[in-house]
C-alpha cells in the first residue's frame, strides 16, 4: 500500500558563512551542507518551519 506523500525539493543556493550557528544547524538537519545541493524531503509542518529558518539560504520547489 503505496501511499502519495506530498514531498518538497529544497536546494541551497546561498553560503552559511557568516550566519548564526542555530542556521547552520538547521541546513545540516534538511540534509544540505554544501552549495547547490538538493534533498527531496516529505513536506511536514516540522520540514516546512525549519524552510522557513533558513528560506533565505534554499530554494524551495513544489513536487
Amino acid at each position: 500500500m503505496a501511499e502519495n506523500k506530498k514531498t518538497v525539493k529544497v536546494t541551497q543556493i546561498r553560503s552559511p558563512i557568516g550566519r548564526p550557528g542555530d542556521q547552520r544547524a538547521t541546513l545540516v538537519g534538511l540534509g544540505l551542507n554544501k552549495m547547490h545541493k538538493s534533498r527531496e524531503l516529505e513536506d511536514t509542518p516540522a520540514v516546512r518551519g525549519m524552510i522557513n529558518k533558513v528560506s533565505h539560504l534554499v530554494r524551495v520547489e513544489n513536487d
